[in-house]
């Protein structure tokens, strides 16, 4: 199953064109939760079935999205519901948060994110 749903080949060179370019939001996110810092192993720019979600936790199933002003429009929401709605379907959670979260209120944005894992002894 991980081969068939994870990091598909044809989409390596645009999730390395995600991760060398990202959006400001995004860079501020990753310096937050990368290296285990909550105490989870986050990856970026992870591809998932036709995705490519923006951070994905695999030992949770977790997926962080951060949507910029583009994700408002009709047409857009309707992309990212069936895309979320894919991702439930394969057993994993979504956290959306938007730029101006994450510019406004950082800490509370991984908060929010700290709220999504288990109080797991295992973990800091």
């Amino acid at each position: 199953m991980y081969n068939d749903l994870f990091n598909k080949p044809e989409k390596k060179r645009f999730r390395r064109e995600l991760r060398n370019e990202p959006t400001i939001p995004e860079f501020l996110l990753w310096q937050e939760i990368k290296g285990s810092k909550l105490g989870y192993k986050f990856r970026r720019q992870q591809g998932i079935g036709p995705y490519v979600v923006d951070f994905y936790c695999p030992e949770l199933k977790l997926v962080v999205e951060v949507d910029g002003d583009t994700h408002f429009e009709p047409v857009d929401i309707q992309r990212d519901n069936k895309r979320t709605t894919f991702l439930i379907d394969k057993g994993i959670q979504v956290l959306r948060v938007t730029n101006t979260d994450i510019h406004d209120a950082l800490k509370d944005v991984v908060e929010l994110i700290k709220q999504q894992l288990p109080n797991d002894h295992n973990h800091p």
